[in-house]
């Protein structure tokens, strides 16, 4: 349980540069379970900012281009950059030379590509948000990550020594992924209490958030035979954007 409690400040050096003081123990060996958590982390930080912006009088536009801005910078731009590698790996028709591709430090145009264009979808999908978008925010960031942690569980790792692979070593099955699903709670009495969202809408976003997290996984491993690093981050980003534009439709 100590090194369970003791990972979740692990997770927030891992997954976000939020600075913690030097005196709180660290582990990161069970990361992975807090992925969810970190998603809740970043949405409503993210949230936050979105409601400061909207008070301030920000146009639309504006906000989505800083809040975009705000959540690469809250990320280290970790999961932006597993897209770019990703999408460089993808573009080569060689499958056996796709992850020497998408371990090389420099980016390709195919990667340059796929950032623009993810970028530029989930700044539309928060402009088209107009009502609740700071919930929405956490809910596409949680799901997501969501998404990553049910392919770490899933699918193979690629890379012997890579450095997403002690994710997949750490995990204590089936009870990481009975902790891992207690985010739902939060998000279903946020809808429920507080937004007053219909029982049809929460099953609706809900298997949004579960079928657009699990297909971006899939696709990935379909690609590859299996997930890596940066795949990991891809099916983040990829989620969140896939999510945010659904959840647009919808409202």
């Amino acid at each position: 349980m100590k090194k369970l409690i003791f990972s979740f400040f692990g997770a927030i050096l891992f997954y976000t540069i939020i600075p913690l003081p030097s005196f709180l123990p660290i582990n990161f060996s069970k990361i992975a379970v807090w992925l969810p958590s970190m998603g809740f982390v970043v949405g409503s930080i993210l949230g936050l900012t979105a409601y400061v912006l909207t008070t301030l009088g920000f146009s639309s536009f504006l906000q989505s281009v800083l809040i975009v801005a705000f959540w690469i910078y809250v990320t280290g731009g970790l999961h932006l950059d597993g897209v770019m590698d990703t999408a460089d790996g993808l573009a080569v028709t060689n499958p056996e030379k796709r992850l020497t591709v998408m371990s090389d430090s420099n980016t390709g145009a195919y990667g340059v590509m796929a950032g623009v264009i993810l970028i530029l979808l989930k700044m539309a999908s928060v402009m088209a948000i107009t009502e609740n978008l700071w919930f929405y925010l956490v809910f596409c960031a949680s799901w997501a990550r969501w998404g990553q942690f049910m392919s770490i569980v899933l699918y193979p790792y690629l890379k012997v020594e890579g450095k997403g692979a002690f994710l997949k070593k750490s995990l204590d099955l089936p009870f990481d992924i009975i902790f891992t699903y207690l985010f739902i709670l939060p998000l279903l009495l946020i809808q429920y209490f507080w937004l007053k969202s219909s029982f049809q809408l929460i099953i609706i976003e809900t298997l949004m958030g579960i079928i657009s997290s699990l297909l971006t996984g899939w696709w990935f491993y379909r690609q590859l035979k299996g997930h890596t690093g940066d795949t990991y981050g891809a099916t983040v980003e990829w989620s969140e954007a896939l999510i945010l534009t659904c959840i647009s439709i919808v409202i």
